[in-house]
């Protein structure tokens, strides 16, 4: 009887966190977007014209690297583009998600990591309805597999994990430190820079690449331009890498967030 009383009272939390999850979502979105007039489709405007303007300046550079054609290094920087925005708006967003609740948190008790998980969860609708789409199209046309479209799924996992273990991280730092946003600026520039968005990683020095390796964006940005632009069967080794780099992401950002949540109704 006891562990039947568990189970019901686990699933109520599960439950009630989902619909929480999904009311902050929703009011995250219509305060984003009211009175826009595109909406959530904002979100692909940007990398569409930092695309032109990158391949305007990089493309007859770049082409050679990409079977000489500055059609696929337009491709391949919209794709590394999307990775970096995604990433970038998530967390900015995610860090400052507990404390701007700050006041409502004071009055009632809610799961407090539900505030970052709705910052990224909504990217994670616009990328649905955005940039997801755009990215099948040009998998299935290069590729003409099914696979390849459904193998699209991985790599954008691996950044939703490495966002959200971001975003819990950066989120719970916030609370003690109250100028990281100015900090956190310089931090996504330095991912940013490092990781191959509008060059290929071909042309990064020997010496160099082992410290790329730490940048747990390069691994997803590879796998979805493979995926996307060889048209050749996706490369698991690439696929696991950015989903083994997320996990850990995830699991850093959550263990942190759970050793100091305790102290941030004192600070709040």
């Amino acid at each position: 009887m006891a562990l039947v009383i568990k189970n019901n009272s686990n699933w109520l939390q599960v439950q009630r966190y989902w619909e929480l999850l999904r009311v902050l979502v929703m009011r995250n979105l219509k305060v984003r977007y009211r009175g826009s007039l595109l909406g959530v489709y904002w979100s692909l405007l940007n990398p569409l014209i930092m695309t032109g303007l990158y391949s305007a300046i990089f493309g007859t550079t770049f082409a050679s690297y990409y079977g000489n054609s500055i059609l696929n290094y337009i491709l391949a920087a919209f794709t590394g583009l999307v990775v970096i925005n995604f990433f970038s708006s998530s967390t900015s967003q995610a860090l400052s998600s507990v404390v701007g609740n700050g006041a409502l948190l004071n009055k009632i008790r809610l799961p407090v990591s539900v505030f970052p998980v709705s910052m990224v969860a909504a990217n994670i609708f616009q990328f649905t309805v955005g940039a997801f789409p755009l990215l099948a199209i040009i998998t299935f046309i290069n590729s003409k597999s099914v696979i390849n479209v459904l193998a699209l799924f991985f790599p954008c996992l691996a950044l939703a994990l490495v966002s959200t273990g971001v975003g819990f991280l950066v989120s719970a730092l916030y609370v003690f430190f109250r100028d990281l946003p100015y900090f956190y600026e310089l931090v996504v520039f330095v991912l940013w820079i490092s990781s191959p968005v509008f060059y290929p990683a071909a042309i990064v020095p020997p010496q160099v690449k082992p410290f790329l390796v730490l940048n747990p964006l390069t691994p997803i940005i590879e796998s979805l331009r493979q995926i996307t632009l060889s048209g050749n069967f996706p490369d698991l080794s690439l696929i696991w890498g950015g989903l083994l780099g997320g996990i850990i992401m995830l699991s850093l950002g959550w263990v942190c967030f759970q050793l100091w949540r305790h102290q941030f109704m004192d600070l709040l």
